[in-house]
């Protein structure tokens, strides 16, 4: 992804350009960001009348932070209330085996 997350900075610069009366295309050329993440990033964060640079900024960490996996401990069990991991995977693959021996298609049967 060309030029990745957006700065603090950028974010004051929209904000400035759009309290002049700037088009989304003129802000982008400025920053050299593509018009199209101009568009998104005002959109996302209140639109061209209620855009601030910093609320804007606090949001896309939050998104950030929130979308990061974390990642699963080898020692966690893998399946919760008590169940048995070995049982359940025998069950699934018992499961798959059955829905292709019956017609449905390999990725279908092991999607379910």
């Amino acid at each position: 992804m060309p030029g990745g997350r957006l700065t603090q900075q950028e974010r004051q610069q929209i904000s400035l350009g759009l309290a002049d009366g700037l088009a989304y295309a003129e802000i982008a050329r400025n920053l050299e960001r593509p018009t199209s993440t101009i568009t998104r990033e005002v959109m996302r964060n209140g639109g061209p009348t209620a855009y601030r640079a910093d609320l804007a900024h606090r949001a896309t960490e939050q998104r950030a932070r929130r979308k990061q996996a974390t990642p699963r401990d080898a020692a966690t069990p893998a399946q919760a209330y008590g169940r048995d991991a070995q049982a359940v995977l025998a069950y699934e693959e018992t499961f798959t085996t059955v829905l292709i021996q019956s017609g449905t298609p390999k990725m279908m049967a092991r999607v379910m």
